[in-house]
């Protein structure tokens, strides 16, 4: 179940960044203006923001094994539609449908992992799954080029979205054998109202959090290739090999964080110290990472890119563990749902507003500057504004248990 919960955000990051990877032949082919093409690449988080919190409450209602299916056909079918697009509105029209399609993504995952996982693993879990969400944009990056290099772009989209189908065989024999939910769930936990989540203050420090981390994620995955390229000089084979070698590292360092918090929480150790402290370690190493990649020469720049990568991996498994602790399976798929739309945003603002302090100084030290301040923000809402990282009783006034795990 794990295995193909981490293989269908793998495919969702391949199929929504075989767009980027394309965007200079689909320009010349379908003659856009750098406004059009910004216009579709940005289009993408418009419904995939604000679609996240009714698919949260839709896994929770209809059932997370059914809407990720659902969601995964309809997202390779506009990936594969997108290699058959012949004008600007269809092109719009698909990115839109695709980030409708992949909004299912974490809220479904998270609400499935909290049911079948116990908690004292679910570090591992999330380490695995975030693995394979970082290692997406790495292979469908070169596996996406080589596509169009020998068939064109047309192609790449059509066997990306077609392989993303045969996904459906495996999981439908899979999820009907796998368990509906923890025996501590089935138990009879009360399913909490969607003002007793929101009043959480836990809820909009995971929101916050997941802001901070995604505003850097975003700029760094946006404008990393010309960055390297224009700024530090590398050619573009050079600096494809780095940035490469720099993603898998953020997806190695991701699953060694999840298994060790999992191994220090099954000797004793606490989960919110754990949790807590590989996160505000991530933010505060990832303002210096930051500031030497604005100001340092090239070797300690290309230090700065790569301690950033393991750090924002190794803090990839509490993103979403953290929230499946506190909410518990009765309530993860709309937990993770606000806390999605809400640091989505991110994606909207950052690759923008990175553009505009580009072409207003002419360099990235402000586009650094700003990502750093915004990365430091974020220990507010990790540490502070999560007093305890525990599930949440709902029936007792949405008082946290102790800090520990819950017991099962």
């Amino acid at each position: 179940m794990v295995g193909l919960l981490a293989a269908a955000l793998f495919i969702n990051y391949v199929d929504r960044g075989a767009l980027p990877t394309a965007a200079h032949l689909i320009q010349a082919d379908l003659h856009l203006t750098e406004a059009q093409l910004g216009m579709v690449l940005s289009a993408f988080f418009w419904t995939y923001a604000c679609a996240q919190v009714p698919m949260g409450w839709l896994a929770e209602r209809v059932g997370a094994r059914r809407v990720l299916a659902g969601g995964l056909v309809l997202w390779a079918l506009a990936t594969m539609l997108t290699g058959l697009a012949h004008s600007f509105a269809t092109l719009l029209t698909l990115r839109l449908l695709l980030g409708l399609g992949e909004s299912v993504g974490f809220p479904c995952v998270s609400k499935l992992l909290a049911e079948v996982v116990p908690p004292g693993r679910l570090g591992s879990a999330n380490g695995v799954v975030a693995f394979a969400y970082l290692a997406g944009p790495a292979v469908g990056t070169y596996a996406g080029g080589a596509l169009m290099s020998v068939g064109g772009w047309r192609s790449a989209f059509l066997l990306f979205g077609a392989l993303s189908l045969t996904w459906l065989v495996p999981w439908s024999r899979v999820s009907a054998r796998a368990p509906r939910a923890r025996a501590v769930d089935a138990a009879g936990a009360e399913v909490p109202t969607w003002g007793m989540i929101l009043r959480q203050p836990a809820l909009w420090g995971t929101s916050l959090g997941l802001f901070s981390s995604n505003y850097a994620f975003y700029f760094v995955l946006s404008w990393l290739p010309f960055y390297l390229v224009r700024e530090r000089g590398f050619s573009t084979l050079e600096m494809s090999q780095l940035a490469g070698a720099a993603y898998a590292l953020n997806a190695l360092s991701a699953v060694a964080a999840g298994t060790a918090i999992d191994r220090w929480i099954a000797r004793g150790g606490s989960a919110g110290g754990a949790y807590k402290s590989v996160m505000a370690a991530a933010h505060v190493g990832a303002v210096a990472c930051m500031l030497a990649m604005a100001f340092g020469g090239r070797p300690l720049a290309l230090g700065g890119m790569f301690l950033y990568q393991a750090l924002t991996g190794a803090a990839s498994p509490g993103v979403y563990a953290m929230p499946q602790i506190l909410a518990g399976a009765a309530a993860t798929g709309r937990w993770v749902g606000i806390q999605n739309a809400l640091g989505n945003l991110a994606g909207v603002v950052a690759p923008a507003l990175t553009g505009r302090l580009i072409g207003a100084t002419g360099g990235f030290a402000a586009a650094f500057v700003v990502a750093a301040a915004v990365s430091l923000v974020g220990v507010i809402g990790w540490l502070p504004m999560i007093p305890k990282l525990a599930e949440l009783r709902w029936r007792a006034a949405t008082a946290p248990l102790d800090d520990s795990m819950p017991s099962t």
